[in-house]
């Protein structure tokens, strides 16, 4: 960068030593001297790479490599700001002793000048086991809220919206269940403030209600209970009171913090009560964010609409989204062209909390993707290009057994995750007292989630979200979720014997179990047809849907989702050739070692098998 490029920053130079140092614009560069920077307590990268003099983009590469991912606008600590800095070939001094007798400027924990913050309404996501009154209770409150009722207004069920109870916003997230609110906190983006979770009276607790119970202590998010459905005959609210006991959940008339709320939402017993302590939580939590910045939000969900192109639904976390500002949703940009509220009306601008549809995005955001505004397009721009090269790179992958010792070694983490999924509940009590016993002074291990059944998609979305590892006790997996794990790092282990598996734990918890190796998903394709080699002898051809099918791969035969065969390929061919890989979009036919009952519509799972690091 030469002194002519911006303003006052220092033109670089260098130290011979890999280390870069600065001298003063318009001057010839002098010998080589030492150029310290002072970060405050917290920066957003935009000003950091302004500090240094750096293009934006390339700080936010830097960031990247060092396992962050962050966007211009976002704020970090001076620690991780630090270590950058100091990766790119800066000095940081040390950060400074706030010095109150001096009145000097205090940062909030998010990096907000504390005069600028402002409350803002809470953000409520409803969980529970299905049939348990959720979708009821989400309809009652949107009809009780009149105050922001309007005439000929039209209600959007767009996956978030909010009412006006007593004068006071509430924003509702209507997801579909504890996976999608998992889903997003895989994704980095933490969304909820407080969770209702509804248990019908008559039924009591469930395993879907005990999964969502999981779900949102792992998230760290206050609970209140709503119990429904009190106008039963059959209702026991004390013995959902006890159940709650004994998942931990002691409510407040039993000497505890939970907050538990009788209900009937079909007759909208209770709803008014039930918002007061949503609240009252709210109150307890200082809820406040910064409307003057630049807006920053997260995606609830998107759709493509046949007239009015892809719709975003996005929750505004901090600062005002405007009409025409320039966007970036994970791997997607745009600019926003319109906005619209729940109830349809069109605005031009949306605050903190508020939940809104806008218009003019490039493509289709997933749930959970984070929101950030850009200067411009064209930083938009490269910002999208930056992260879809950088896709296939996994910074922060979940822990492995391997690693564990010398990530609470090093500080990383404190803790052992453990997700265990067991093949029948007798299990579970038996797998959880052994590992227990293995916590001591300088080591834990926390289950996040312990239950029967074979492992799904939700609990590998939990894995990501929780950094934790995936143990099976006579308990299999289903295709979709090795997928996924496969595709986000998730280490999982298998076990038979429960000796071997607290064993494995323990000798992690002390750095000395040895590397394994796991099956990395490459491909996966579809048999098309079917062709005779002979009499038994088969081959199947194939659709490659995703990824690619290489010659050395190992493969899973799934049908119905059940798992057919795994085992090497004995041939790989495209039409008569013999070739090393077939790829997406192409077809190929396949022999497989010791396999030949190949149906049409089997799916065809390639995997290669790699060394943990």
């Amino acid at each position: 960068m030469t002194s002519s490029t911006r303003g006052r920053r220092p033109a670089r130079t260098s130290n011979g030593a890999g280390r870069q140092n600065f001298a003063p614009p318009g001057a010839q560069r002098p010998e080589p001297v030492d150029y310290a920077i002072e970060i405050p307590a917290a920066i957003t990268i935009h000003d950091l790479a302004d500090m240094m003099g750096l293009n934006p983009i390339e700080v936010i590469k830097e960031f990247m490599r060092n396992g962050f991912m962050y966007t211009i606008n976002e704020v970090v600590e001076h620690e991780t700001a630090a270590l950058v800095a100091d990766s790119l070939g800066f000095d940081v001094l040390p950060l400074a002793e706030p010095d109150k007798q001096a009145g000097s400027l205090v940062i909030s924990p998010d990096g907000e000048d504390p005069d600028l913050l402002e409350a803002r309404p809470p953000v409520v996501t409803i969980l529970g086991h299905v049939d348990h009154g959720k979708t009821t209770l989400l309809d009652s409150l949107r009809n009780s809220d009149v105050v922001s009722g309007e005439a000929g207004g039209i209600t959007q069920h767009i996956g978030a919206y909010q009412i006006d109870f007593d004068g006071s916003p509430i924003s509702f997230l209507d997801t579909p269940g504890h996976e999608a609110f998992t889903a997003m906190r895989a994704r980095g983006a933490q969304v909820t403030d407080i969770a209702i979770l509804v248990i019908a009276a008559d039924d009591g607790i469930m395993p879907q209600t005990i999964e969502a119970i999981d779900h949102v202590k792992a998230a760290g998010v206050p609970i209140v209970v709503a119990i429904n459905k009190i106008d039963r005959l059959d209702a026991d609210t004390e013995r959902v009171k006890r159940q709650l006991a004994e998942q931990d959940l002691l409510i407040e008339e039993w000497g505890g913090d939970v907050i538990a709320v009788p209900i009937s939402a079909l007759r909208g017993d209770g709803i008014s009560d039930l918002l007061e302590n949503v609240m009252v939580v709210a109150e307890i939590g200082e809820l406040k964010a910064n409307p003057q910045r630049s807006a920053r939000g997260v995606v609830v969900e998107a759709r493509i609409d046949k007239q009015r192109g892809t719709i975003a639904t996005v929750l505004v976390q901090t600062g005002t989204l405007s009409v025409g500002d320039n966007i970036v949703l994970g791997e997607v940009r745009g600019r926003v062209k319109a906005m619209f509220t729940d109830r349809g009306r069109r605005i031009k601008s949306a605050g903190p909390s508020q939940p809104v549809e806008i218009l003019g995005v490039s493509g289709l955001p997933q749930a959970g993707d984070v929101l950030e505004t850009t200067p411009d397009d064209k930083t938009a721009r490269q910002i999208v290009e930056e992260r879809q090269r950088l896709r296939e790179i996994k910074f922060g992958s979940g822990p492995t057994l391997e690693d564990v010792y010398t990530r609470i070694e090093s500080g990383e983490v404190k803790t052992l995750n453990l997700i265990v999924k067991t093949d029948v509940q007798g299990t579970v009590d038996a797998v959880r007292n052994a590992l227990e016993r293995l916590n001591n002074e300088q080591t834990k291990v926390t289950l996040i989630h312990a239950a029967s059944g074979s492992i799904t998609e939700s609990d590998i979305l939990l894995a990501v979200a929780s950094k934790a590892i995936v143990i099976a006790f006579n308990s299999r997996i289903e295709p979709g979720a090795r997928s996924l794990a496969s595709q986000e790092g998730v280490d999982i282990r298998f076990y038979s014997i429960i000796y071997n598996l607290v064993d494995d734990v323990e000798r992690a918890l002390t750095g000395l179990l040895d590397p394994v190796y796991r099956d990395v998903l490459e491909g996966r394709a579809t048999v098309r047809a079917i062709f005779s080699l002979g009499r038994r002898a088969k081959a199947a051809g194939f659709y490659v849907n995703d990824g690619r099918i290489t010659r050395d791969s190992k493969i899973h035969v799934l049908r119905s989702g059940q798992e057919l065969h795994v085992g090497p390929i004995q041939s790989l061919k495209h039409f008569r050739d013999d070739v090393r890989e077939v790829a997406t979009g192409f077809e190929g036919g396949v022999t497989l070692e010791g396999f030949h009952d190949y149906e049409e519509d089997d799916v065809l799972e390639a995997y290669r098998t790699v060394q943990e690091s």
